[in-house]
């Protein structure tokens, strides 16, 4: 597995992380603890070296998988988590936002414990808090790495005003948005801040939800706990319409003799050598499919030629609920 730096920090990590979330929480019910141990390590096994949870996840039971399937690798792998959210530590949500500066202590002290571990080596802002100055929220976070608590700072969904003031105070690692072929909207004011700063970018969603992938029809039908079952992009008749990028897609990769999910993480790698797309899945044979991506080479032409064609496909239904959407930084 090739190896990636995180913008101009000394975060390497391989250029293929893996989003754990789906192992717990997100899309339909969890899945066992050992299976999901196994698909864990079976990704250390082939190089994966970057592993992406949430105290959210679960909550709380994503971070305790993520922490005993990676205890025995530890030192050779990077671990990132979040804080932001507003879950007391018996795991009732009050769907709020939290950042405030003796929270993110708390979750801090309890995501280590949790992950097993002594450092945290990414702690993102899981989602920006109008209610905190993000000066505060950096600030807290640089008291944590000058303890030797956490390691580097992270923010997620956060826009290009915000990243600015808190890269004043602490400097910003890594963003961890969403960005692929069917949600391009960080190319317009996101991509060139991250570059002027020297901050890496984590994709995440970087398969459309698995929608790229080439799985999903306007026939599938959801679990009433997966995320996709309330989602509007997700409505029926958005699947439908959205199956032209889809197709397209495939017929890109019947032409390279590779996969649609390699097409759609490829593209995204040789967007920039400091973006990291974090995939997720709980089957082998999908791991070894997107890590299989990393060696597929798109040349300028091939990503002309796929640019060219999602621009004559428009992307029907918005990506959250207008309750989600408000907790997207602007």
């Amino acid at each position: 597995m090739q190896k990636r730096k995180l913008g101009r920090s000394n975060l390497e990590v391989s250029a293929i992380g893996f989003g754990c979330m789906g192992l717990s929480f997100g899309y339909g019910p969890a899945v066992d603890q050992q299976h999901g141990i196994s698909v864990i390590r079976a990704a250390v096994d082939r190089g994966v070296t970057f592993f992406d949870t949430a105290e959210v996840y679960g909550p709380f039971t994503n971070e305790e998988l993520v922490g005993q399937a990676l205890a025995p690798v530890r030192s050779q792998v990077v671990i990132a988590t979040k804080f932001g959210w507003d879950i007391s530590p018996t795991g009732e949500r009050s769907g709020g936002l939290n950042s405030k500066p003796e929270h993110i202590r708390l979750v801090a002290e309890a995501s280590l414990k949790r992950l097993k571990t002594d450092v945290i080596d990414l702690f993102y802002q899981h989602r920006v808090d109008p209610q905190v100055s993000i000066e505060d929220v950096a600030g807290a976070v640089k008291d944590l790495i000058r303890e030797g608590k956490v390691k580097h700072f992270g923010l997620s969904e956060a826009g290009a005003k915000t990243i600015r003031r808190a890269h004043a105070v602490q400097p910003v690692t890594a963003l961890q948005s969403e960005y692929s072929l069917w949600w391009r909207e960080p190319e317009a004011e996101i991509l060139p801040v991250l570059e002027e700063l020297g901050i890496g970018f984590v994709p995440f969603s970087p398969l459309g939800r698995g929608f790229l992938a080439g799985s999903i029809s306007a026939e599938t039908v959801f679990d009433k706990n997966d995320f996709r079952h309330n989602s509007p992009r997700f409505a029926q008749e958005n699947r439908r319409a959205n199956q032209a990028l889809v197709d397209m897609v495939r017929k890109y990769a019947q032409q390279k003799k590779t996969t649609p999910a390699q097409v759609a993480l490829a593209w995204l790698l040789a967007q920039k050598p400091w973006i990291v797309p974090i995939p997720g899945t709980t089957k082998l044979h999908r791991l070894e499919e997107n890590l299989g991506a990393a060696r597929v080479e798109l040349s300028p032409g091939d990503l002309h030629q796929l640019d060219a064609a999602a621009a004559q496909i428009t992307v029907h239904g918005a990506r959250y609920s207008e309750a989600m959407q408000k907790l997207v930084d602007r």
